[in-house]
């Protein structure tokens, strides 16, 4: 099965992002659809998300750039019943820094993404980071330490939380047990 993920850009004027092949289709000049096409196995359906390639270095609403994560299984999970209020209300900095990839801030609990990282990224890469760092901002809502200085990273309870969470949506993802291992590899 194969799914299109299209880019988005910035919109200042309308304060959020446009999807480049809508503004395409309605014959904006110099604007052509790119998309990247990734390939998703035995998904029952697709994501439906959008993965934003170009972003300012500055602070946004989450769904103004990561949109149709609130209708993602694992997100649901990940908020419950609260998902929608939380995902309207989270924020997320985007840095320029070409070191990190994701975070989630100690001192307010919003998103935290290198802008090198999006653009240049594994979408499937960027996608898992995302829903890991949500439960992340779960974590930070309940008042956990995120960054419980007493453990190793790959010990800390909520780093282990985290990870369980994004492994069992690798597997519904249909990735295999080698391309999961490299995936937390890389994180």
């Amino acid at each position: 099965m194969q799914t299109l993920i299209y880019e988005t850009r910035p919109n200042p004027s309308k304060g959020g992002v446009q999807d480049m092949a809508s503004m395409s289709r309605r014959g904006v000049e110099g604007v052509s659809a790119v998309a990247k096409v990734v390939t998703v196995n035995e998904l029952a359906s697709p994501l439906n998300v959008q993965i934003p390639m170009e972003v300012p270095t500055s602070r946004h609403r989450f769904l103004d750039y990561f949109r149709g994560f609130e209708k993602v299984e694992a997100v649901r999970e990940t908020f419950g019943e609260e998902s929608d209020r939380v995902l309207e209300g989270l924020q997320v900095e985007f840095f320029g820094s070409k070191l990190g990839y994701m975070g989630v801030s100690d001192e307010d609990g919003y998103l935290l993404a290198s802008a090198d990282y999006l653009k240049n990224g594994n979408w499937r890469d960027i996608y898992l980071d995302v829903v890991h760092e949500l439960v992340h901002v779960r974590q930070f809502k309940e008042g956990k330490e995120l960054f419980d200085e007493s453990f190793e990273y790959v010990d800390r309870p909520t780093e282990l939380q985290a990870y369980r969470h994004t492994v069992k949506e690798a597997r519904r993802l249909g990735m295999t047990d080698d391309e999961i291992s490299d995936y937390l590899k890389v994180t």
